[in-house]
């Protein structure tokens, strides 16, 4: 099987100090697939009593088994990897690290049309739907990439029978996944990263939706609630920003807020989970509860030494028992989210 190739980012060099390429790095889901009826047809109109129910649409796990059993042997060694590969002397599993462009073969070059279109319909089947797909795809640009067919999208194991295995997609600030919940404890199969070229604060970016959402939650704390939510520094970006702790979390707790702050927060959790598919979504906050609920999760603002006096904060992060929500705003959007379920004491 082919080896992987180090990924490279054209337009992150401000990060390059940071070893950013060295690193592993909805509640919004469609709901109720069940028969949708014509646009013409009332639900109490005669008629809709005889219309045929519209297809459902695949799993996309379906969908990967289907891939992989019309792939040639020659097309596996371009695409296909074991489920523990791992690349050069890194010794995370290469289908759990975090990546910044293919990390092989390009979609274009190892798939046949009909396999790209599969592919496609595997990338939207893990987004909440059309507006999930219009911001993981960065509204279809792919950001860097410039297309889909410019990304990776890659099995480790073997998806066929019962064995573990994971469709990894990569592409320009975007690795995502789906793995059959082959990844024990673990939501979205493992880390996973997204972003976008714009800056954070800029409503040019995609997610500028999730940065006001937040920048919500820090107008409405109180002086003494913001000294303890604002850190200086940053909590950077290699592999042990995203590490689990187990204490000393740092920003304000939501345990320690007031009823409508919390409400905030956890308008921030739907924001943050609406571009990914419900189950994903779902086990996230399944997660979040088995590890002491959203009362333990702490909300920071991080100020970078080198910012003027009275910039904007450049990240804000999620943190808490198994759970890191790590979002860069400033220069452009970069997030390093690792959600896993931990023991409790």
């Amino acid at each position: 099987m082919s080896e992987l190739r180090t990924p490279a980012c054209p337009d992150c060099n401000d990060v390059d100090r940071r070893a950013f390429l060295s690193t592993m790095g909805g509640a919004a889901a469609v709901a109720g697939l069940g028969t949708v009826l014509p646009a013409t047809l009332r639900a109490d109109d005669p008629a809709a009593k005889t219309a045929p129910p519209a297809r459902q649409p695949k799993p996309a796990e379906a969908m990967i088994k289907e891939l992989f059993a019309g792939l040639t042997d020659q097309q596996k060694r371009q695409v296909c990897y074991d489920w523990d590969h791992k690349q050069g002397n890194n010794q995370t599993p290469t289908r759990l690290r975090m990546f910044n462009a293919p990390i092989g073969t390009r979609i274009a070059d190892g798939y046949t049309p009909a396999q790209r279109e599969l592919c496609e319909n595997i990338f939207k089947a893990i987004t909440s739907g059309d507006e999930g797909y219009r911001l993981l795809s960065r509204e279809g640009t792919w950001d860097g990439s410039r297309s889909f067919q410019a990304c990776g999208a890659y099995i480790f194991g073997d998806p066929s029978g019962d064995r573990p295995f994971a469709w990894v997609f990569t592409g320009h600030h975007l690795t995502v996944r789906c793995d059959g919940n082959s990844e024990a404890n673990a939501a979205f199969g493992g880390p996973m990263y997204y972003g976008h070229s714009p800056d954070g604060h800029s409503r040019r970016n995609a997610f500028h939706y999730q940065t006001r959402a937040v920048q919500t939650v820090f107008e409405a704390l109180t002086e003494p609630q913001r000294r303890q939510a604002v850190v200086v520094g940053n909590p950077g970006e290699m592999e042990g920003s995203i590490r689990h702790r187990v204490q000393g979390f740092p920003g304000i707790r939501s345990g320690d807020l007031t009823a409508a702050q919390k409400q905030l927060i956890e308008g921030v959790m739907r924001n943050v989970l609406s571009p990914y598919r419900r189950e994903d979504a779902d086990e996230v906050m399944d997660l979040v509860r088995r590890n002491g609920g959203m009362d333990r999760v702490h909300l920071a603002f991080y100020k970078d030494r080198e910012a003027e006096d009275g910039a904007l904060w450049s990240y804000w992060r999620l943190e808490g028992p198994g759970f890191v929500w790590n979002y860069r705003v400033l220069p452009h959007v970069h997030t390093y989210v690792h959600i896993r379920g931990v023991a409790q004491s």
